[in-house]
C-alpha cells in the first residue's frame, strides 16, 4: 500500500509538471506573438497608439490591412507606414472629446512648460512634438446629435453635444444662456447688454451717427474683431446687417464659449491677446469690440492696444464698454485716465462717448504721428518691420505707420460691400497679380464651386452646411463663389506661402493662417465641410504627415460632415486608402472640372464622415 501511494504522488508530480510546462509554453507563444500583433498596429502609422480598447468598424483584432504595392512604398516613408494601412484607427478615451492638441493644458503640465501666466502665454498656441500627438480618432460625447441648422441654431444647441452648463449658472444674470430641457438657448444677452446684442448693436450705429441706426454705415463697415466675444452673441447678431465678425476668446475659465459660438453656427476661433501677434494681417478690420472683456489694455506700454491698433482700418473705430468708461470709483477713474492719454499718444480721437461705451476713430494718415513730439511713446515701429507678418510674431509695442500709398489714398481704398467682394482691392498689386488675373481667378473658382454643389446636391439640402473651411484659400474666391449661401467660410492661408490673407480681408471675408503641419485652433466637430486644395501636396514638401492631416480633418470635422479634395491623382488615390480606417465614405469623385489650365493633373473627391458613437459599442447611423 505504501509503495503503490509513492507511485501515485510520483505521476501527480509528473503531471503538475507537464502542466507547468505547457502553461510556460502557451505563456511565451501569446507573449511573443501578442507583441508582435501590438507592433504591426504601431507600424500602420508612424505615430499610432492603441488608446482605447474598441476600434471602428467593431473589429476587436488589431488587423492590419492592404499590401505593399507600388503605390504605397511610394507614399509610405513620409508617414512611416511602410506601405502597411491600417483597417482601423483606434478611439480616444471619452476624456479627449473635446481636446485641442495644440491648446491643450495637460500638454503644457507634462511638458513642464516655463511660461509667464500674467502674459496669456498659456492660452497660446504650444503644440505636441508628432510622437506625442493622440493620434486618434475623437469621441463624439455621449448622446451626440446632428446639430441644430441655422439660423435656428443661433439660438439654441443640442445640450448633449456641448455638455456643459456652468456657464448658464454663471451668467445668469447677463443672459448669456439658459438651459432649457435636452436644448441650451441663448437669449442673445451679454456681459455688456442683457437685453439683447441687437438693441446694443444699434446703439452703437446711433452713437455714429449712422444711416436707419444700421452698423455696417451702407457697407463701408464690414469686417470686425469682437475680443472676448463670449458665446459670440454679438457677432451672431451682425450676420443681418451684412457684417461678419471674427469672434476672438481664449479657451480660459469660461471653456466653450468658441464651442458654443460654432455649435451656432457664428464665425469664430480660439485665442488670445497675449505675447505673439494676432493671425490677422494690418488693416483687416474697420471696428474692433471689447465688451467687459476683462483686458489690462494698459500693460507692457499699452502694446495690447497697439496690436488692436495694427489690424484696424485707416479710420477704424474701437469700440470699447466697461466700467471704465463711466464708474466714478477712484482706479476705475485711473485708468480711464491713463488709458485716454495712451490713445492720444497713439493719435486715436473720440469719436462718440455715451453711457458705459466710448468709441475710439483711427487715424486715416501718418499726419499726426509726424506731429507728435520726439520721443513720444509709443514709437512708430521700425522701417524693417512686416505689419503683416503674423506666424509666431511677437508683438511689438510700436505703431504701425501706413504706406505712403495709404497715405496718399487718405483711407483704405476699398468700395463698400457687396461691390467689395469682386472689386479688385489695392493690396493685389503688394504680388503682382493683375486685375485680369484677379478676374480669372473668380471665373475659375466660380464654376469649381458650381462643380463641387452639383457632386454634393444628392446629399445635402439648402440648410445642411453652415460652417465651412477653406483649408488653402489663396485669394479666397472659392468662399467669395458661395456669397448666395447661407454659410460663412474660414479661409485659411499657409504660413509659408503668398501672404495673400489681407486681399480675402480686402473682400470682405475673414480667415487666418495656419500651418497644416500642426492641429487647428478649433474644438471637435466644428465644421461641416473642409475643402483642401492641394494641401496634402504641400504638407508632403515639407515632409510632414498626411496621416496626421487626415486625423485632424476627422478631429475638427462634423459627423456627417464633407471634404472635398482637389489634389494629384496619387495624393487621391493615398487618401482612398484610409477611408474605411477613419470611417469616411466615397461621395463621388471626378477629374479636372473648369477646363482650366490652372488645374494641370488635379481630380477631386467628395468624401463623407459617418456618424459613429462609441456608446454601447461603435456603431454606424447617417
Amino acid at each position: 500500500m505504501m509503495s503503490r501511494g509513492r507511485a501515485d504522488g510520483s505521476k501527480k508530480t509528473r503531471l503538475i509538471t507537464a502542466i507547468c510546462l505547457v502553461a510556460i509554453f502557451i505563456g511565451f507563444v501569446y507573449v511573443y506573438y501578442g507583441s508582435s500583433v501590438g507592433s504591426q498596429v504601431h507600424r500602420g502609422t508612424s505615430t499610432l497608439r492603441r488608446l482605447g480598447s474598441s476600434y471602428l468598424g467593431g473589429d476587436e483584432e488589431t488587423e492590419v490591412g492592404g499590401g505593399q504595392d507600388e503605390f504605397s512604398s511610394k507614399f509610405g516613408q513620409d508617414d512611416g507606414d511602410n506601405g502597411i494601412v491600417p483597417r482601423s484607427f483606434p478611439v480616444c478615451d471619452d476624456l479627449h472629446s473635446e481636446l485641442i492638441p495644440c491648446l491643450d493644458r495637460h500638454l503644457i503640465y507634462q511638458m513642464r512648460l516655463k511660461l509667464d501666466l500674467s502674459l496669456m502665454e498659456h492660452y497660446e498656441r504650444h503644440c505636441p512634438l508628432p510622437e506625442r500627438r493622440y493620434n486618434c480618432l475623437i469621441p463624439p460625447p455621449s448622446g451626440y446629435k446632428i446639430p441644430i441648422k441655422w439660423p435656428k441654431s443661433r439660438d439654441e444647441v443640442w445640450k448633449a453635444n456641448i455638455p456643459h452648463t456652468h456657464l448658464a449658472h454663471e451668467k445668469s444674470d447677463q443672459n448669456w444662456m439658459v438651459v432649457k430641457g435636452e436644448k441650451i438657448v441663448f437669449p442673445g444677452g451679454g456681459t455688456h447688454f442683457h437685453y439683447g446684442a441687437d438693441k446694443y448693436i444699434a446703439s452703437l450705429a446711433n452713437m455714429l451717427n449712422f444711416p436707419k441706426n444700421i452698423l455696417n454705415n451702407e457697407g463701408r463697415v464690414r469686417t470686425v474683431l469682437d475680443v472676448g466675444c463670449g458665446v459670440a452673441s454679438f457677432g451672431a447678431y451682425l450676420l443681418s446687417s451684412d457684417i461678419i465678425a471674427m469672434s476672438l476668446a481664449p479657451n480660459d475659465v469660461h471653456q466653450n464659449q468658441i464651442q458654443f459660438a460654432l455649435e451656432r453656427g457664428i464665425p469664430a476661433y480660439l485665442g488670445v491677446l497675449g505675447t505673439k501677434r494676432l493671425p490677422y494681417p494690418s488693416r483687416s478690420f474697420e471696428l474692433a469690440h471689447c465688451s467687459r472683456c476683462r483686458i489690462d489694455w494698459l500693460q507692457r506700454d499699452g502694446i495690447l492696444l497697439l496690436e488692436l491698433d495694427r489690424v484696424l482700418r485707416p479710420g477704424g473705430y474701437f469700440a470699447y464698454s466697461s466700467p471704465e468708461a463711466y464708474a466714478q470709483d477712484e482706479e476705475d477713474l485711473r485708468i480711464w485716465r491713463e488709458m485716454s492719454a495712451l490713445v492720444e499718444r497713439m493719435c486715436w480721437k473720440i469719436a462718440s462717448k455715451q453711457n458705459q461705451t466710448v468709441i475710439w476713430v483711427k487715424p486715416l494718415t501718418n499726419d499726426c504721428y509726424m506731429e507728435r513730439e520726439p520721443g513720444t511713446q509709443p514709437p512708430l515701429c521700425k522701417s524693417d518691420d512686416d505689419p503683416d507678418a503674423v506666424w509666431n510674431v511677437p508683438m511689438e509695442a510700436c505703431i504701425t505707420p501706413y504706406s505712403d500709398q495709404n497715405n496718399r489714398a487718405k483711407g483704405n481704398g476699398l468700395v463698400p460691400w457687396p461691390a467689395r467682394l469682386t472689386a479688385p482691392p489695392p493690396r493685389l498689386a503688394d504680388f503682382g497679380y493683375s486685375s485680369d488675373y484677379y478676374e480669372k481667378d473668380i471665373g475659375v473658382w466660380r464654376q469649381r464651386v458650381d462643380t463641387y454643389w452639383n457632386l454634393l446636391s444628392p446629399k445635402i439640402k439648402p440648410n445642411t452646411l453652415r460652417n465651412l473651411m477653406d483649408m488653402k484659400a489663396n485669394l479666397g474666391s472659392f468662399s467669395a463663389a458661395l456669397k448666395d449661401k447661407d454659410v460663412w467660410v474660414m479661409n485659411v492661408v499657409p504660413e509659408d506661402g503668398p501672404n495673400t490673407l489681407k486681399i480675402i480681408y480686402d473682400r470682405g471675408l475673414i480667415g487666418t493662417i495656419h500651418n497644416w503641419c500642426e492641429a487647428f485652433s478649433t474644438y471637435p466637430r466644428t465644421y461641416d465641410l473642409l475643402h483642401a486644395w492641394t494641401v496634402f501636396s504641400d504638407i508632403e514638401k515639407k515632409g510632414c504627415s498626411k496621416v496626421d492631416l487626415l486625423l485632424e480633418m476627422d478631429r475638427i470635422l462634423r459627423p456627417s460632415g464633407f471634404v472635398i479634395v482637389r489634389d494629384k491623382r496619387p495624393i487621391v488615390e493615398f487618401i482612398k486608402k484610409y477611408l474605411t480606417a477613419l470611417h469616411w465614405d466615397t461621395v463621388a469623385n471626378t477629374d479636372s472640372d473648369s477646363g482650366s489650365e490652372q488645374d494641370g493633373d488635379e481630380v477631386v473627391i467628395v468624401i463623407r464622415k459617418k456618424m459613429w458613437l462609441t456608446s454601447g459599442g461603435l456603431r454606424d447611423s447617417e
